[in-house]
């Protein structure tokens, strides 16, 4: 299964920079340079990959183009997600639900809910102030710093009395979100509701989405929060994956 792992995450890189020699794709995937060199003998003899014009140069072969075409087809968001958001749902008894940037809004696309008779009421369609949500926080995380100011000059309304509406606090919270990898809100939506969101990104590594679980404060909090970020950012990851973003090793 590692072997698959790594033949796919080769395609990837040669999806998202074109064709590469040896020494890119294995410095790329943090591979040896033997493993990636069997790795792409493999693909090229299934027509997977092929030499470039220019040889030890390789690119996506036309095998892989046929493949890609008949994808195409289920290349959705919330279809790709699904199943990873109702696995974590099922392991940690909330709400997991899959966002979208729109504007100063996030918007759900869509949700599991996990088994908990107290639990989040998300909803497909239900839209959050970017500032004022775990899965907004994401997105404005990765947003440039005068797309940040913009929608500060705006305006940060606050929904509770915990909302965050001083830009430079939020500022100091969106460098946290990019140096750990995940947001979190405790009642700044809504009261006695928290939640923790991870990034979802496309081949080329922006941010496309953002996963979340949500729940009430007494679940998600100070001595949850640690172990239940692990979960969302490895769901996050795994999305990922399906969309194409390149993995290391």
């Amino acid at each position: 299964m590692q072997s698959v792992d790594r033949a796919v995450s080769v395609l990837q890189v040669l999806a998202a920079r074109g064709p590469c020699g040896l020494t890119e794709i294995s410095g790329e995937l943090g591979l040896h340079k033997a493993t990636v060199f069997r790795l792409l003998a493999t693909l090229e003899s299934r027509g997977l990959v092929e030499q470039h014009t220019e040889r030890g140069r390789y690119r996506i072969g036309y095998t892989a183009v046929e493949l890609a075409a008949g994808a195409s087809q289920v290349n959705d968001l919330s279809l790709l997600s699904r199943s990873v958001c109702q696995e974590l749902a099922e392991a940690v008894g909330d709400t997991v639900s899959v966002a979208i940037r729109d504007g100063r809004e996030a918007v759900c696309i869509d949700r599991t809910m996990g088994a908990a008779a107290i639990a989040s009421m998300d909803w497909v369609g239900r839209r959050s102030p970017i500032h004022a949500s775990s899965t907004g926080k994401v997105f404005l995380a990765h947003m440039s710093l005068a797309e940040v100011a913009g929608i500060c000059e705006a305006g940060l309304d606050a929904c509770t009395r915990y909302t965050v509406v001083d830009p430079d606090r939020l500022a100091g919270e969106l460098a946290e979100v990019r140096k750990r990898g995940y947001a979190t809100t405790s009642e700044e939506h809504e009261l006695g509701l928290a939640a923790i969101a991870a990034p979802v990104r496309a081949l080329d590594g922006e941010v496309i989405g953002a996963v979340s679980l949500s729940g009430p404060t007494f679940r998600i909090n100070e001595e949850t929060r640690d172990d239940l970020a692990e979960q969302v950012v490895a769901a996050g990851d795994r999305i990922s994956w399906r969309r194409g973003y390149v993995k290391r090793g």
